[in-house]
C-alpha cells in the first residue's frame, strides 16, 4: 500500500502554523523566564539583608564595611591577581568578605539576569552594592555616614542593598549619593529585569522589586548595561 507523502502545500502549511505557534509562545516564555529570575533574585537579597543584620547583631550593632575591600570589615573584596580565570577571582574576593560567613554561597550575591560575567573586560560576579551611607564611602561625598544600626531611623524604608552596574567592570564601590552634584547618583543602578526594575534590599531585613519611572534613570542604566 502506498503511504500518501505530504506535498509541499501542506509541509509549508505546517511551517507556518508551527511559527506562528512560536510567536505566540515566546513572549510568555520570556515573562516566565523573567517572573523566575526576579524571585530568585529577591530570595538572593533577601539572604544578604538578613546576613547583614546578623553580622551587626554579632558586632555590638556594628555595620559591616559597605566599601569593598578598603577595610578590614568589608562586606566583600574586589578580583585580585592576573589569572586568566577571573571569574574564579571574584569568587575568592567575594568568600574573604565577612558577610561570606554567614551566607556560604557565592551564587547569593549574583543576580541571575546579570549577564556582565560573561562579557569581555567585565571583571565581575557580584551584582549588588551596599548603600554608601550604611558605613560605605559616603561620608567623603556628602557627610551622610551611619556606623551602628541603631541610627537608622526608618529600618523598613532604609534601602541597604541595590542592584549597580559600575561601567569600571565591577562593583567596586559602595552605591552613594553625591549633594555636590544635585544628590546624583555615581554610578547607574542595574535594571536587569524588564529593563525597568531593581531588586532593593531594605535594613529591616526585607527585599523587594522596584519599577522605575522616571525615564533618564531608565536611559542612564539602560546605556551603562548596553
Amino acid at each position: 500500500m502506498k503511504t500518501k507523502a505530504f506535498t509541499l502545500i501542506e509541509l509549508l502549511v505546517v511551517i507556518a502554523i508551527i511559527a506562528v505557534l512560536m510567536a505566540i509562545l515566546m513572549p510568555s516564555l520570556r515573562a516566565a523566564k523573567d517572573q523566575a529570575q526576579r524571585l530568585h533574585c529577591i530570595n538572593n537579597v533577601k539572604t544578604l539583608s538578613f546576613a547583614w543584620m546578623l553580622y551587626k547583631d554579632d558586632n555590638d550593632d556594628k555595620l559591616v564595611g559597605g566599601m569593598p575591600g578598603r577595610t578590614v570589615d568589608a562586606w566583600m573584596f574586589g578580583p585580585t591577581g592576573n589569572d586568566p580565570d577571573h571569574l574564579e577571582q571574584c569568587m575568592e574576593g567575594i568568600r574573604r568578605g565577612k558577610l561570606f560567613e554567614y551566607v556560604k554561597n557565592e551564587k547569593v550575591y549574583r543576580c541571575p539576569s546579570d549577564d556582565r560575567d560573561i562579557r569581555q573586560g567585565m571583571w565581575t560576579y557580584g551584582s549588588f552594592s551596599i548603600s554608601g551611607a550604611l558605613n560605605g564611602e559616603e561620608k567623603e561625598w556628602s557627610n551622610r555616614h551611619l556606623i551602628l544600626y541603631s541610627e537608622i531611623k526608618k529600618p523598613y524604608d532604609t534601602f541597604v542593598f541595590v542592584e549597580e552596574i559600575d561601567p569600571r567592570g565591577w562593583n567596586m564601590g559602595s552605591w552613594v549619593v553625591s549633594r555636590d552634584f544635585g544628590n546624583s547618583w555615581i554610578d547607574p543602578v542595574a535594571i536587569w529585569h524588564s529593563k525597568n526594575r531593581s531588586t532593593l534590599g531594605f535594613a529591616d531585613g526585607s527585599a523587594d522589586m522596584h519599577q522605575w519611572v522616571n525615564k533618564s534613570t531608565i536611559d542612564t542604566a539602560m546605556r551603562a548595561a548596553w
